[in-house]
This record gives C-alpha cells, sequence and structure tokens, in this order.
C-alpha cells in the first residue's frame, strides 16, 4: 500500500479503480509560414469553435452547478477575445513568420507565467484558466477538441491538474472522485468539484502520476487529504466504514426536514442559508433552511459587462422573494472589490485591495450606483420579507449617510406611487473590527447585525485569506474574533437589534453551542449544510 496526501477540496471518502487523465494534446511545433494571413484566419476560425464549444460547456455547468459556478466558462469565452491575448497572438504570427498553434501556445505560456507570478492567490490559479482556452483554441485548429478517458466503470480520476471546462465536461456518473498532482483550492476546479458534491484531493505532488496506472485499486479520503494506493484490507474496512457513515449521516439528516431548529431546552434558532444567485434557491429550499441569511447582489454585477439596471436588479430580488414565499431573504448590497473586480467599474490597481475600495465605499461615493440598487430593493420589498444589508461598515457616519440615502429613495418610490415595504429591515454586516468595538453605537440604528466572520477573521489577525501561506496562522477560533462576537452580540441585543453569522464559523459545529450562549439568534450557511447544523442545535442543552 503507498499513501499519498494533499488538500482535501470536499470532504466525502471514495474507493474505486483509478483511471488516469488523459488529454488529447496536439504537439505544437514551430514551423516558418509565408503565408501570415492564412494563420491569423485559422486562429479566428479555432476562436469561433472554441467558443461555440465553450457555450454549450456553459449550458452543462448552469444545469449541474448553478449560474454563479458556471461563470467561469462565461469568462473563458471573454478571454477568447481579449485585447492584449489577441494582439500577443497576432503580433507572434506576423512578426515571426510562425504557425498559429505555436503562436498561441508562447501567448499561453507567457500569460500564465505573468498571472503565477502575481502575489494575489486567486490571481495565481487565473494561469490555468489562459492554459485552459488557449488547449482548447490548439486542440480546435487540430481538429481534435476534448479529452478520451475511455471507462463506462465509476473510477477515480486522477490528472496533473484539471481545467474548470475539463472538469464540467466529465460525466459526473461515472467519477467517484479527483485526485490532482497540482492545483489549488481557489482554483475553479476545487470550487467546481465541491458544487458537484464529489470527493476531491488537490496538492498532492508529483509523485501521484509517478506512482500510479490505470485500473490500480484506491481511496480517497477527501476529510483528511489521504490517497491510499492499494490499500490493505484494515484501510480500505476504515474507509468502507467511514463511507457507511456517511450515507447513514445523510438519511438521518433527511429525517430532520421539517423540523424545528430548537435546543434540548427550547431554545430557538433561525439556520438560513447563503446563496450567490437566483438558481440556488432550489438548494435552499430542498435543504429546508428557514430563510436565506446571506443574497450574494454582485452576482448581477459580476455576469454582465455593463451596470445592471434598476429592472434587471428588480426582476431578480423580486423572484428570490416570491420563490421564498414570505421567508426571510436578506440581501447584501454591491460587494465588489477587493478579490471581485469588474472591469466596467474601472478601479484602479491597488497594493492592498482587501483595505481598498471596496464594497460600501464604492456605493458611498458612486451614489448613482447605490441608488440605483436600493431603488430595485425597495420595490422588489412589496413581494416578501425582506431585509437589505450593508457590508464594510466601519464608523457611524456612514451608517448615517447610508440611512439618508435609503430615506431618499423611499421618498421619491412614494412620490411617484410606487408600493414597498415599510418593514424592510435594515441591517449590516459586522466584518471589521472597528464595527465591532462600535457596536454599541451602530445597534440603536439598525434591526440586526449579521457577523461576517470571513473578513472579520482577516481583518482581525491580520492574514490575508487569499494568501495559502498564512493559513497556520490563521486561526479561526482565536479569543479575540469570538471576543469581538461576543461583544457585538451583547450590544444588538441591548439595543433591541438581532443577530446572526453568515461567515464560514456559522458552520462550524465545534462553535455551534458557543455562539447559541452568546446569545446569536441566527446561523446562516450553505445549503447542504443546513440539516447538519440543525442536528447539531437539537443536540444542545444550553441550560446545562
Amino acid at each position: 500500500m503507498l499513501k499519498l496526501n494533499g488538500k482535501g477540496v470536499y470532504g466525502a471518502v471514495a474507493t474505486g479503480k483509478i483511471s488516469v487523465f488523459k488529454r488529447q494534446e496536439a504537439q505544437v511545433r514551430r514551423i516558418h509560414v509565408e503565408d501570415t494571413a492564412a494563420e491569423l484566419f485559422r486562429v479566428d476560425a479555432a476562436k469561433k469553435k472554441a467558443s461555440e464549444q465553450l457555450s454549450a460547456i456553459y449550458e452543462k455547468a448552469l444545469k449541474e452547478v448553478g449560474e454563479t459556478n458556471a461563470q467561469i466558462f462565461e469568462i473563458h469565452m471573454m478571454m477568447i477575445e481579449d485585447e492584449d491575448y489577441n494582439e500577443s497572438i497576432q503580433s507572434i504570427i506576423e512578426n515571426q513568420s510562425v504557425n498559429a498553434e505555436y503562436a498561441v501556445a508562447v501567448t499561453s505560456d507567457n500569460f500564465a507565467e505573468m498571472f503565477s507570478s502575481m502575489d494575489d492567490a486567486y490571481m495565481q490559479a487565473r494561469a490555468a484558466d489562459v492554459k485552459d482556452i488557449s488547449n482548447r483554441i490548439i486542440a480546435c485548429m487540430a481538429e481534435n477538441g476534448g479529452s478520451d478517458n475511455g471507462s463506462d466503470d465509476k473510477v477515480i480520476i486522477c490528472a496533473d491538474d484539471l481545467a474548470p471546462s475539463e472538469t464540467v465536461s466529465l460525466d459526473k456518473e461515472k467519477v467517484l472522485a479527483f485526485v490532482t498532482a497540482h492545483g489549488s483550492s481557489n482554483s475553479h476546479t476545487a470550487i467546481l468539484a465541491r458544487n458537484m458534491n464529489i470527493p476531491a484531493i488537490i496538492g498532492v505532488g508529483d509523485e501521484l502520476l509517478e506512482k500510479i496506472k490505470d485500473g490500480d485499486m484506491a481511496a480517497v479520503d477527501g476529510y483528511t487529504g489521504e490517497v491510499f494506493i492499494d490499500p490493505d484490507e484494515k484501510t480500505l474496512a476504515e474507509i468502507t466504514a467511514k463511507q457507511k457513515s456517511d450515507l447513514e449521516k445523510k438519511e438521518l439528516l433527511k429525517s430532520l426536514k421539517g423540523k424545528e431548529n430548537i435546543t434540548l431546552d427550547g431554545t430557538k434558532v433561525n439556520i438560513f442559508a447563503n446563496i450567490g444567485s437566483v438558481d440556488n434557491i432550489g438548494a435552499v429550499l430542498v435543504n429546508d433552511a428557514g430563510g436565506i441569511g446571506l443574497f450574494r447582489s454582485e452576482f448581477l454585477y459580476l455576469e454582465n459587462s455593463d451596470y445592471p439596471t434598476e429592472e434587471q436588479q428588480f426582476q431578480a430580488y423580486k423572484k428570490v422573494l416570491e420563490s421564498m414565499a414570505g421567508k426571510k431573504v436578506i440581501i447584501r448590497t454591491l460587494d465588489i472589490g477587493a478579490d471581485k473586480q469588474v472591469d466596467y467599474f474601472s478601479l484602479d490597481k491597488e497594493e492592498n485591495p482587501a483595505l481598498g475600495f471596496r464594497a460600501i465605499r464604492i456605493c458611498l461615493t458612486r451614489p448613482d450606483i447605490f441608488k440605483t440598487q436600493l431603488r430595485a430593493l425597495f420595490r422588489a420589498s412589496a413581494f416578501g420579507n425582506l431585509g437589505i444589508m450593508f457590508p464594510m461598515i466601519t464608523s457611524v457616519s456612514e451608517l448615517e449617510k447610508i440611512l439618508a440615502i435609503c430615506d431618499e429613495v423611499k421618498a421619491e418610490l412614494k412620490e411617484s406611487n410606487i408600493e414597498y415595504s415599510e418593514k424592510t429591515e435594515i441591517g449590516i454586516m459586522i466584518e471589521t473590527p472597528a464595527a465591532a468595538i462600535i457596536s454599541d453605537r451602530l445597534a440603536p440604528m439598525v434591526d440586526f447585525f449579521s457577523v461576517g466572520t470571513n473578513d472579520l477573521t482577516q481583518y482581525t489577525l491580520a492574514c490575508d485569506r487569499q494568501n495559502p501561506k498564512l493559513e497556520e496562522f490563521c486561526d479561526t477560533h482565536h479569543e479575540a474574533i469570538l471576543r469581538l462576537i461576543e461583544m457585538s452580540a451583547k450590544n444588538a441585543h441591548a439595543n433591541g437589534a438581532w443577530i446572526g453569522i453568515c461567515g464560514e464559523l456559522a458552520a462550524d459545529t465545534t462553535l455551534t453551542e458557543t455562539f447559541l450562549r452568546m446569545g446569536i439568534d441566527e446561523l446562516s450557511v450553505s445549503p447542504s449544510y443546513v440539516l447538519k447544523l440543525r442536528d447539531t442545535v437539537r443536540n444542545i442543552n444550553l441550560s446545562k
């Protein structure tokens, strides 16, 4: 038996035979050409074919992993038309009189190296995207557009890395697990694997492909990041037992549907869901969430090539509210900036984007954008139970400006005889230490707080959450973070506001009892975690 270690990006286990992922890659050679115009024509034809393929992959991803996660393929289609990328290809063909395949391959290497050398982990992960689209264009020129792993059996896919399009193109009914030698937890492939609910381990190292072959028996533990090649009986029995336990837990959780989120001593807790687009509403309802605690409105901006209109936003918000049939829906206003960049916003490059021009800071300095979104939100409020939440608050003066703009918008709607709900709750995110420390001053101004633990951890511990090198220093259970949350909870309740948590810590069941003892009223998690969290809550006794 051989044991290899990587990083688990989706917690589940699997056993089965290995299929080594084989790409049918064209060999790219440098060839001198006389007719450079003909080569440019070949590139254009291949780009058109590649875009058609990506469009089909996008439609497949839309059905399997939802709109937010399918957006990467829209981005790939945009990358194919990127001016700098195409100018590089054209320049190499014309100035060096070489074949189109070579020009695309060189451009791909240059752009991938540029992304890889960036300090930002998110941008580093984009190197895989530019290689993906370039390989597709080259394959189209060779009239060879895919991969062939030729098995009808369910298998564990092992590869050096998987491009997002390769991940989605695989028939997930035949995939037991993904294991890759390279890759990062920030890669779109890792995100897609998590959303496809497939056990996945990344970063096992070159040893993976050196020591395995097609048909080898393997066991994959996505919880621990361990891969066992030709597992012995003891290991196989342990993995099989864990697999059986997982299935039993899933069945048990199903029995919790329709049950209350109530502790043994009778304390009720709201368990809501976090979603990133309208397409995720089905998952919220299937998993029996009590409402939506965080609806990330920026998907409307990320998927557009220009600012979304008031009507476009109104229709999206209205659909969510109507679909939730009176259950609470909390929509966070625009949270662009930092790791979420949108070209048409024309944001300046910043040395420290996480500490820079983002979220509410953009809204307060671009009131035209902000008021458009607020008008759409208040109009939608007439169709359901809406809460509006503002991110990245650091001061009382910011909140005063926000509330004044809200009053302006409501006055304009009233003057135009446009209906909105006066019961719309207003809340803020506690995601900066500043907001937590002055929460006694902020609480009287709002109806609720929602703690964004991801950013609160980042800012409290001075650890960039996009930097994988800092994972060992980023202690999410740090006493300082818990104290800030408890302080915010006390100040919320003292001033008649309620408080929830919508960051990743909300799903950390080792902290659930701690949060409830602090007085946290609501926990909002990914839809798939709702029933697990309900099970935890129902086994807590706060009277002890």
